[in-house]
């Protein structure tokens, strides 16, 4: 499989250095998307009605290729013991839910060991998980849970309310969870009863449960163990259900059964049902998928189209594996520093999207007939998308992307410091995968086709990536210039763009009036007041169509300053043995549908292996 890919990459990367010296030559087109971008509702509606003309998706399309597993009932026997490996696409920064980065593959580790306050149902909504009840005041600035009886923690530990209040004093120090409790307005947690606990807001919140939902926040974890930070990286411990029982650093990290858990499903049986899962990174998407056809791992996790293309084959030609889809909001491309120069200059940035086919992206990534291009936060077939920002995104014209670099080039102010004529040079980096190397090739050739630019393409493994991005060695800045990055997901929009668009350093936030409002998440470094205030404004209430308009707002405002850039919505899939069952039927303890896998990121407590 890896040499197949191999050679599918060399035959891409030769028509991609003709197709760039046919883009050279022939210049854009004139039909491409106005440069302007709306700015108020008149002028959305405007753009709104330019977009039926245009070549942009409308809300509710698909691609062709799109094919979502259905969430359904198991009518299956359920079959208690077994274990499997899975196969993620890469290592975890850490076990710590409140300092470590989380991306797809670590929550499917995470949610093995730590249960969750709050999960998202079939239908999008929010219901309790470790919390029986969560109920607001009036104006959303409190909110009152009650948690499950006779929950414990693995090492013994009753959960009670007080848990969570001395959970709350270790996530205020963490890198991540301090930016989730600065977008969520959380101020103060309380235990008002031994399992009653009342989290106090500085500002209204109508979407906190959907923070409840996520690791920072709502991973619930044994404060007691977690008082040594390196001591629990090494030895996590949480309620959820199965047990930490090793990990070897880029090789394998094991769970077993909970014994003691408190979940059981619909028939009484308690969970989980499987007694042990080994979780395997392996970086090579061709490698991994060839573990799972081979039977050494039963799962494969994979975000990447050319996967999901070359699994749908295998299973068509007779392949004993099921695929189960998900394409959502998540949508790949990445992002400018607007700290660092060149990026500090919007003529940069929009150059360089101007600059990138998104097409020919899609294409190298092995997405052409799955992935939609993207345009925003969100994807056609999300509530939240904006026909109007769609219309608003600056499309491929490479004759306007070249000439904002000459004015740039030629401005004897320019902020990269050189000399008038000088090209402008700047790092590009993405994690060493191979049709991402070939989609960032796509760009490369065509902006430095334009003699005005010097790319110096880099690679790191993700966890290094990750890390070069959050900037921890350099205040949570980053020193990156541009970066290859996956954004958004299908949670409430709070819980990702708020953090995204927080300020990002402590002057940018007390220059703004917001001294105590700080992200590492916000990774390009970008912040905007008008993008600031819609975010807050977004959830002081829980009306939809005024939600609705403020998020609108801000996806016209990206579309204007463009601090990331995208391709395409990120197909992803679990890969499994025909034997696997479960992943799209799990249930909350209410008895409700659970949301299934998105982002291919499982739930395994109610995974079993058919007899």
């Amino acid at each position: 499989m890896t040499e197949r890919l191999d050679g599918r990459l060399a035959r891409l990367l030769a028509a991609l250095a003709a197709f760039a010296l046919l883009v050279a030559a022939c210049g854009g087109s004139s039909d491409d998307t106005d440069d302007a971008a709306p700015e108020d509702e008149t002028e959305a509606a405007e753009a709104e009605e330019e977009a039926e003309d245009d070549d942009v998706a409308e809300a509710g399309e698909e691609a062709e290729g799109d094919v979502d597993t259905e969430i359904e009932e198991s009518t299956g026997e359920r079959v208690v013991g077994g274990e499997i490996a899975v196969g993620l696409e890469a290592e975890l920064p850490g076990m710590r839910p409140w300092e470590d980065t989380c991306a797809s593959s670590c929550y499917n580790i995470f949610v093995t060991i730590y249960d969750k306050l709050m999960e998202s149902t079939e239908t999008g909504e929010y219901e309790p998980w470790l919390l029986e009840s969560i109920t607001p005041n009036e104006d959303f600035t409190e909110w009152v849970g009650t948690l499950r009886s006779g929950v414990t923690f693995h090492n013994g530990v009753d959960l009670t309310a007080q848990s969570l209040v001395d959970m709350f004093a270790i996530q205020q120090t963490g890198s991540q969870s301090q930016s989730q409790i600065a977008a969520s307005n959380l101020a103060t947690v309380e235990a008002t009863g031994d399992l009653e606990v009342t989290y106090g807001l500085s500002q209204p919140n109508s979407a906190f449960p959907a923070y409840l939902s996520r690791a920072q926040l709502g991973m619930v974890f044994e404060p007691g163990a977690a008082a040594d930070g390196d001591a629990f990286n090494a030895a996590p411990v949480g309620t959820g259900p199965f047990v930490f029982e090793s990990r070897d650093l880029d090789n394998e990290t094991i769970v077993t059964k909970n014994a003691d858990y408190w979940g059981t499903d619909s028939d009484g049986t308690q969970l989980p049902y499987l007694d042990k899962i080994s979780f395997r990174p392996i970086p090579d998407e061709g490698t991994r998928l060839d573990a799972t056809l081979s039977g050494t791992t039963q799962v494969a996790h994979t975000l990447r189209q050319n996967t999901i293309r070359d699994s749908r084959a295998e299973r068509d030609g007779g392949a004993e594996i099921t695929l189960f889809e998900f394409q959502g909001n998540n949508v790949g491309g990445g992002m400018f520093n607007v700290l660092v120069p060149p990026f500090d200059d919007i003529r940069v940035r929009k150059a360089l999207v101007q600059l990138t086919p998104q097409d020919q992206v899609i294409e190298a990534l092995g997405g052409t007939g799955i992935s939609l291009p993207g345009t925003q936060w969100f994807s056609p077939d999300s509530p939240w998308y904006s026909e109007a920002a769609a219309a608003a995104w600056p499309q491929f014209d490479f004759e306007a992307g070249k000439a904002l670099l000459e004015e740039y080039v030629n401005d004897p102010e320019r902020s990269d410091g050189k000399a008038v004529g000088e090209k402008i040079e700047y790092e590009l980096s993405c994690p060493p995968d191979p049709t991402l190397i070939a989609a960032m090739q796509v760009g490369f050739e065509v902006a430095t086709s334009t003699e005005l630019v010097d790319i110096n393409l880099t690679n790191y493994d993700q966890q290094t990536h990750i890390n070069y991005a959050l900037g921890a060695d350099n205040g949570f800045v980053g020193s990156h210039g541009a970066h290859c990055w996956r954004f958004s997901d299908d949670n409430d929009p709070s819980t990702s763009l708020n953090p995204a668009f927080a300020p990002p350093t402590a002057e940018i936030a007390a220059a703004a009036g917001i001294p105590d409002v700080v992200s590492p998440l916000n990774f390009a470094n970008y912040f905007d007041g008008d993008i600031f205030q819609a975010a807050i404004g977004a959830i002081r209430t829980d009306n939809f169509d005024e939600r609705y308009a403020l998020y609108e707002s801000i996806s016209l405002k990206i579309a204007e300053d463009v601090p990331v850039w995208w391709s395409g919505h990120t197909a992803t899939a679990l890969i499994t043995d025909d034997a696997v069952m479960g992943l799209v039927s799990w249930e909350l303890p209410s008895g409700t549908l659970g949301q299934g896998m998105p982002n291919a990121e499982g739930r395994w407590h109610q995974v079993w292996l058919a007899g």
